[in-house]
């Protein structure tokens, strides 16, 4: 008979972005521990709010499938003496299964005969396994920061007060450190019953009874509701103030794992604060105060906000009043700051950064500006988009008038320099708002802020873009910037910091990753694939390292080896989660792949060569050529017709030489799929090679002759992909 599992683990207050993160963990640790066990269950609903993390294990099996286990002991000749009398061996393994020897099989293998014992296991009871499973499941190390609390033994994320854990209706003893199980769970902190001044325990026999009883206690359990009550209670707040709200899945998510019992608060702010630039008014309000932001009809702001309190007060007016006067202190913050930056010209904030360190290897800010402005008019350049650097010319020369394409007639510019003008401009400028004191009370608008101050400055419209975008993608599968310039500066800027932090040794180990290097990465990838760019990873890596030399720690051969392999890893796992074969994805990225738009199509090319039906057979005899090649240096040069000693070499070799110009053609031109095609032709003479020519035969002269002629045959789509990487 089947019946429900359920547990709980009460704590103090977990951070919004660490509760869901744990729970899908337990979650995971939880089915992991009860299929190593035999044990079949039905549906698995993790529910969780910031006090709690709950697992409920729908038809869980009241005890384990009985098994048979067959252990081998040794093989019959080292079992048995020449009489057929048990040896010393086969007795001391009889003994050590608690078997008679009587009892003892004997099975062939490849190998040869053994003695096996057979064991009946007769399958424990589920409530006596539970303990374990959970056991091992919070020892796990799934916590981004565990601590040790007072005095005791155990450590979590933060103090533990109760577990809850039934099986069938039934509480099962468990002890993790000082805190014992039992059949109760607790309400909401402020609003559920007490005894004196504890709270009251909510019993939760069963599932239903647990739900029911939270419920009664003022706790919404389950995520997925919470989330449903707060958004639409925050929409009639916002209707009620004549508007909607602005969307902001983020927030929503974050406010619901902030809250047990979601109450709706919606307050109202000075008309004047309006006239500060619009994403001041929402950072000070999303950032700082979790709240949400109201538009009108028209998509601008309305000077109300709505919060979502964690209780219900005997006067929410006063909770309202009080979310109203901290948001007006940071307003007025805000429009302080705001004042004091603008009467500053950019150019002069950029020239702080001076005094700003970056990383105190790398050097200053100023420093990384200077070097990634350069590396970004060589991206410029490289990638056509916009003349490259002149002799003589320096980053900071970007910062003077002279070189503000806001100046020049741009129906009279050659469009090259003007791209040029506009990327050494906002590279310059990019990070002047971290000088800003905007940007120092709100650090989550830089890049916005300098847009707006440039904006200001009648800077070009393109160099406002470009620093607003430079910082893009801010997260993983994050938006993208739009514009030449705006992807330039950002491929740029996240180039020099990754090759920089690996050149002073700040590798990514593990959960470890303090300066975001994978995410940086992995935006890089995003924007060259996105924008189709014809900007190889290698040459980038290359360009930075130089820009960088002075302050590299490390030799530079093995910095752009590790930063190569770093992105090669990044780039994988990316395809690998857009459903792309991992065969066709290491045979490409086994061979040349540093131009990432090419490298994809000849994965996708691959992913379609696979279907054809002579494709088996070609991946069989390509394996064969490069295993035959991997321990043999055929040496320089094709083969030596002079040499052939079979007709199936000729034959192969004339194949190859008819369809090599195809290939290269095809190759220039992007043409995978019709390359591979192409290679299909000459399957026959591969096969009737192999099957009539011995490679390695006693002629050095004719074995190393058979030896070029196979490394032409591989040279054929080798510069596109290992083919015998491929698993077909």
């Amino acid at each position: 008979m089947a019946k429900d599992l359920l547990f709980e683990l009460g704590t103090e207050e977990l951070p919004a972005g660490v509760a869901p993160r744990a729970l899908s963990a337990l979650e995971g640790f939880l089915r992991k521990g009860l299929e190593s066990r035999k044990l079949k269950f039905g549906p698995v609903r993790a529910l969780g709010t910031p006090r709690r993390l709950a697992l409920i294990v729908e038809g869980l099996e009241e005890r384990q499938p009985d098994s048979v286990l067959e252990v081998k002991g040794p093989n019959t000749k080292a079992a048995y003496d020449a009489k057929g009398n048990p040896t010393g061996a086969l007795l001391g393994f009889a003994r050590s299964q608690g078997a008679d020897v009587s009892t003892l099989k004997t099975v062939k293998t490849d190998k040869g005969d053994y003695v096996v014992a057979i064991k009946e296991i007769t399958g424990e009871e589920t409530s006596r396994l539970i303990p374990e499973v959970v056991g091992e499941m919070l020892s796990r190390d799934f916590l981004p920061k565990s601590m040790r609390w007072g005095s005791h033994d155990i450590s979590f994320s933060r103090p533990i007060h109760w577990i809850l854990l039934i099986f069938g209706g039934e509480p099962v003893d468990f002890s993790y450190g000082h805190i014992k199980s039992s059949g109760a769970t607790y309400g909401h902190r402020f609003l559920s019953e007490r005894d004196d001044t504890k709270l009251k325990p909510v019993k939760a026999a069963s599932v239903g009874a647990y739900l029911e009883g939270l419920g009664k206690a003022f706790v919404i359990a389950d995520q997925a509701e919470r989330k449903r009550v707060i958004a639409e209670g925050i929409e009639k707040a916002a209707r009620e103030a004549g508007g909607s709200v602005m969307p902001d899945d983020a927030l929503l998510e974050e406010v619901a794992w902030l809250v047990e019992y979601p109450v709706v608060v919606r307050g109202s702010f000075d008309n004047e604060f309006l006239d500060l630039p619009r994403d001041i008014v929402v950072n000070a309000m999303r950032e700082h105060q979790r709240y949400f932001s109201v538009l009108d009809a028209k998509g601008g702001l309305l000077p109300y906000f709505i919060t979502v309190a964690n209780t219900l007060a005997k006067d929410m007016d006063v909770v309202r009043k009080g979310n109203e006067r901290v948001l007006r202190a940071r307003l007025n913050d805000a429009k302080f700051y705001y004042g004091q930056d603008i009467k500053k010209p950019l150019a002069e904030m950029a020239g702080k950064l001076k005094g700003v360190v970056f990383q105190a290897r790398l050097g200053t800010s100023y420093e990384k500006a200077e070097r990634f402005t350069s590396l970004a008019l060589a991206i410029g350049a490289k990638a056509g988009f916009s003349r490259p650097m002149e002799e003589g010319e320096k980053p900071s020369d970007y910062l003077t008038e002279s070189f503000n394409p806001a100046r020049f007639d741009r129906s009279g510019i050659d469009p090259g320099l003007f791209q040029k003008l506009v990327i050494g401009r906002a590279a310059m400028l990019s990070k002047a708002d971290l000088t800003s004191g905007v940007v120092g009370e709100f650090p989550k608008l830089q890049g916005i802020m300098g847009a707006v101050y440039a904006q200001k400055e009648d800077e070009a419209p393109e160099v406002c873009s470009a620093i607003y975008e430079h910082y893009m993608p801010v997260a993983s599968g994050g938006g993208l910037p739009g514009s030449i310039a705006g992807s330039v500066v950002s491929i740029a800027d996240k180039a020099d910091t990754i090759a920089g932090c690996f050149g002073v040794g700040l590798v990514p180990t593990g959960a470890q990753d303090p300066y975001a290097l994978r995410r940086q990465a992995l935006g890089i990838i995003a924007i060259v694939l996105e924008k189709d760019l014809r900007l190889p990873i290698d040459e980038l890596v290359d360009e930075s390292l130089r820009l960088l030399a002075p302050k590299l720690k490390r030799p530079a051969p093995e910095v752009r080896a590790e930063v190569l392999d770093f992105f090669k890893e990044r780039l994988r796992n990316q395809l690998l989660s857009q459903g792309l074969s991992h065969d066709s994805i290491d045979a490409v990225l086994s061979v040349p792949w540093f131009d990432l738009p090419d490298a994809v199509r000849r994965i996708k090319a691959l992913e379609g060569f696979k279907s054809h039906p002579d494709a088996g057979r070609l991946v069989t005899a390509f394996k064969r050529v490069s295993n035959i090649l991997k321990s043999v240096e055929p040496g320089e040069g094709g083969p030596d017709q002079a040499l052939f000693t079979e007709p199936a070499e000729a034959a192969l070799n004339e194949a190859m030489a008819g369809i090599a110009p195809e290939m290269d053609e095809r190759r220039e031109k992007g043409e995978y799929a019709e390359a591979f095609e192409a290679l299909a032709s000459i399957k026959d003479r591969i096969d009737s090679f192999f099957d009539e020519v011995m490679v390695m035969v006693e002629d050095e002269n004719i074995k190393r002759n058979r030896l070029r002629l196979l490394a032409s045959v591989r040279g054929l789509y080798y510069g596109i992909a290992d083919l015998s990487k491929l698993a077909i």
